[in-house]
């Protein structure tokens, strides 16, 4: 039997009627209405809302964390790829060639030659970042798609209060020519960490990526603020925006209607209401 290479378009033999309807997919990420540009997407999904909200309890730890948190980042990468990603019309066999000509799907799906690059900011990261790898496994050629691991965690002063970045090493496997790099950090806070990793791809990794995504649970308006300062060509999907610092009126209007007053982490830079210590919680690690 022959084998042909996902991504080669093959056009079956014989008598073909094409079905219009798998040939240009609409699709629309639904979300919830704000003013903080184009490049912010904060989802709109009662079910993913749910998973979510478990997270945060109190009395949630491992083993329902990492299955809760498996579900959030399965749901978050591919709706980033269904945004994003590129598209192809394709004409393959099925098994049924074998009984009817008419035995081929011809639709559109995700090119699977698109490259991506998924990075590891561990430690909260790290589980994210390998349900991502996995899931894009289903879709993307596994030549061009790879893990790298970036090591790096808050530097605070003697209040405790967030002053920076460490950066410990990182293993990062090549080029990021015309690929998409997403960065699957669970916790969007004050954007330093962020931030810094982007800086770093696009100053100190060879090639030009196609584009920059971060896929968080959470996100505050202090991190919407410091990336879009910073890196305002990121696209940004998160499940939940929090401002819980927010006064009362500010909590009534629009989010980004009054960016400069909204709040959502503590003088120690913990979002509220958040999750609480989400890296800890995933690796069973509180220190």
């Amino acid at each position: 039997m022959l084998r042909l290479p996902l991504g080669v378009i093959k056009v079956s033999s014989g008598k073909t009627k094409n079905d219009i309807q798998y040939l240009n997919l609409p699709y629309q990420s639904v979300e919830i209405e704000h003013k903080y540009g184009e490049r912010i997407h904060i989802l709109s999904n009662p079910v993913m809302q749910s998973v979510l909200a478990r997270i945060g309890r109190p009395d949630i730890f491992q083993p329902q964390v990492n299955h809760l948190m498996e579900r959030l980042y399965e749901f978050l990468i591919l709706e980033a790829s269904n945004t994003l990603l590129p598209r192809e019309r394709v004409q393959w066999d099925t098994r049924m060639k074998e009984f009817t000509d008419q035995g081929f799907f011809d639709g559109e799906i995700i090119r699977p030659d698109t490259k991506a690059v998924i990075v590891d900011m561990a430690r909260a990261g790290t589980f994210p970042s390998h349900i991502s790898y996995h899931r894009l496994h289903d879709i993307l050629n596994a030549e061009g798609l790879r893990q790298d691991h970036f090591y790096l965690n808050r530097k605070v002063n003697a209040k405790n209060e967030v002053i920076g970045v460490d950066v410990s090493g990182s293993k990062i496997g090549g080029p990021v020519e015309d690929a998409f790099v997403f960065f699957p950090d669970p916790m969007g806070a004050t954007g330093g960490s962020l931030s810094h990793c982007v800086s770093h791809y696009k100053n100190e990794v060879e090639g030009k990526a196609c584009k920059y995504i971060a896929l968080h649970i959470i996100v505050t308006p202090e991190y919407i603020r410091r990336m879009k300062k910073d890196h305002p060509d990121v696209e940004i999907f998160a499940l939940r925006l929090d401002r819980g610092l927010s006064s009362e009126e500010i909590l009534k209007t629009i989010p980004g209607t009054h960016p400069e007053q909204e709040v959502g982490l503590t003088d120690t830079q913990y979002i509220v209401p958040g999750a609480g210590g989400v890296g800890e919680v995933l690796n069973n690690s509180f220190v």
